[in-house]
């Protein structure tokens, strides 16, 4: 059986009308009761409310009977103490303009200055903004605009230029079907899931901290060969004892916002990988803790209880990560086009570039620069406001639960 064919073409004539006023129930209702007489089509309907002001609109086929249809509409109105427009043209029920994508914009505090700047971009590059909606308002605010007409390339580029210098974060997902599809959440840990450096706090037992930090900072900058770096950071850490190890794992800190994050996006059938410089012995623990699907990371070499200052196996480097994202999602069946990477270092680089959605997370400036996406926010969950989930909903979720 095919679906019918549409009647309304896009050249028709189209009555828009629109109630504004204090909200209260039952005015949808009562509208659109009283428009069914009229033999009317409902095109499109768009309903707001901000701060208990109602905006309702809809776009309907004129009817034969254009007075009375205004008459019915105004007399809504009155009952519920509305202002009410009715509007006539042709143009609104034109499919909307290719291109189309999502653009969410993250502020603490988001200030109009910045708004304005980057609805000028989007103007400039020949956007519409179609649709606004607050996503969240703490613990950053979160704006959703739906844009049509750009090219969401182009777009990414030049609001993220406008982003930096108005100190807001944004982000740009071209909209498709893709973005409905289960997802593979791939994150690196250190300074990233979780707060500061493990190498750091195992170094500390062997009283190498400061040069090892150095060395991190350094590596993290894209200033050092990676594996060269690591192979000399650990080269500190011989002799040791393993239960540093454990007193590591004990003492560490989730970014946060992490376990927010990854148990609203877990309910949603998303699955998690941790992708790591970092040392197995902690790695699988924390994905033991958190749920988490999959893992990769870097062996220590252990004799006797204590650390030789050698890594076993291959290193899981800045093409190691890549490789890493690319191998998990096989085994997930998920596209790489939709995977998420999160990170924060040089040697996330390839990782975020071989994402559907490459993020920098706090990151350096380097990795800030070059991927298509920044968070600057200390918060993990403000993740999922590029994924189009509210904080609403991520309370009403925990609430139920």
């Amino acid at each position: 059986m095919t679906d019918p064919v549409p009647t309304l073409h896009f050249n028709d004539p189209t009555v828009l009308v629109t109630l504004t006023g204090p909200d209260q129930s039952g005015v949808t209702t009562r509208l659109f009761a009283d428009l069914e007489p009229y033999g009317v089509e409902v095109i499109d309907v768009e309903q707001l409310v901000v701060r208990g002001r109602l905006i309702l609109s809809a776009l309907l086929t004129v009817p034969e009977d254009t007075a009375h249809l205004e008459v019915t509409v105004h007399e809504v109105g009155a009952a519920f103490g509305l202002e009410v427009t009715v509007e006539y043209g042709t143009g609104d029920n034109r499919a909307r303009r290719v291109g189309r994508a999502q653009v969410v914009i993250l502020g603490a505090p988001l200030r109009p200055a910045a708004m304005a700047a980057l609805a000028q971009r989007i103007k400039d590059d020949g956007g519409n903004i179609d649709r606004i909606v607050r996503m969240a308002r703490y613990p950053v605010t979160a704006i959703r605009m739906e844009v049509s007409g750009a090219d969401p390339d182009q777009l990414q580029a030049d609001l993220a230029a406008v982003a930096f210098e108005q100190g807001v974060d944004v982000a740009v997902q071209e909209n498709g079907i893709l973005r409905h599809a289960q997802r593979l959440v791939v994150m690196d840990v250190d300074s990233t899931l979780i707060q500061g450096e493990v190498i750091e706090m195992i170094a500390a037992h062997a009283g190498f901290e400061a040069e090892v930090a150095a060395v991190t900072e350094s590596a993290m900058r894209g200033e050092l060969d990676f594996t060269e770096s690591l192979h000399a950071r650990v080269a500190l850490l011989e002799g040791v004892s393993e239960s540093a190890l454990d007193e590591v794992y004990d003492s560490l800190t989730y970014a946060p916002g992490a376990r927010t994050m990854i148990r609203t996006l877990k309910r949603l059938g998303y699955r998690f990988a941790l992708v790591s410089g970092g040392f197995t012995r902690i790695i699988e623990r924390i994905a033991a803790e958190l749920d988490i699907d999959y893992y990769a990371a870097n062996e220590l070499e252990v004799v006797d209880g204590r650390l030789t200052g050698k890594i076993v196996g291959d290193i899981v480097d800045r093409a190691g990560k890549a490789e890493a994202l690319r191998h998990f999602a096989e085994q997930a069946r998920i596209s790489v086009k939709n995977t998420v990477a999160i990170g924060d270092g040089a040697n996330d680089l390839d990782m975020l570039a071989a994402a559907g959605l490459g993020i920098a997370f706090n990151a350096k400036p380097l990795v800030r620069d070059q991927a298509r996406t920044s968070v600057n926010v200390p918060y993990l969950d403000a993740i999922v406001y590029l994924l189009g989930i509210t904080r609403e909903e991520v309370e009403a979720a925990d609430a139920a639960d």
